[in-house]
């Protein structure tokens, strides 16, 4: 293991990363993987230079970026049940959901390329995801706002049905209505 993998990254280094990933999703949701890593280093507000010594390659930013987006959906879970009831955290959560589906489709072309390489960006993210919607519905058939009769994986399907349906601002609309019925769905009912 290369020496900069074990030292903890300073701040000013740690903030850096966290602006490139952030400026990544933004310019490959809009422009796609075509776009220009240069453009990505504007838009994070940082040099070229240091985009390339965090992210060697295109495939190494696009796999980062995946994983940072998973990483930052499941930590949202537990998060939002610190603020909010649990259903409403559910609801609010679903919403993450489908940015995070957005934010993959600019990257997809880039992930499936990547996964032919035999990397696995997806490592364990289905599970990662499906445990932090778990956290959410133990939280919800706790307090008996939702049924106990459907597990994570299936409202994980779902979810991922439903995603597919939110490209674009006219269809996330619809998307938001759709996971409104299924979250009314699994409400329990006196």
């Amino acid at each position: 293991m290369p020496e900069e993998a074990r030292r903890p990254l300073r701040a000013d280094a740690r903030r850096n990363r966290e602006k490139i990933l952030a400026a990544a999703v933004r310019v490959f949701a809009a422009e796609g993987l075509d776009a220009h890593l240069e453009r990505i280093a504007r838009e994070a507000g940082v040099g070229s230079a240091t985009l390339y010594r965090n992210f060697p390659t295109r495939e190494a930013l696009v796999e980062a970026v995946y994983r940072n987006e998973v990483a930052r959906l499941c930590d949202a879970a537990p998060a939002l049940l610190t603020t909010e009831p649990p259903l409403p955290a559910l609801r609010a959560w679903t919403r993450l959901f489908l940015d995070y589906v957005t934010a993959k489709y600019g990257m997809i072309d880039a992930l499936r390329a990547i996964a032919e390489t035999g990397s696995s960006p997806y490592g364990h993210s289905r599970e990662m995801i499906q445990a932090a919607l778990g956290t959410l519905m133990d939280a919800c058939a706790a307090a008996g706002a939702i049924r106990t009769d459907i597990g994570p994986a299936d409202i994980a399907t779902a979810l991922e049905g439903i995603a597919l349906t939110s490209a674009g601002p006219e269809r996330r609309q619809r998307a938001e209505r759709l996971l409104d019925l299924t979250l009314d769905g699994l409400q329990t009912r006196p």
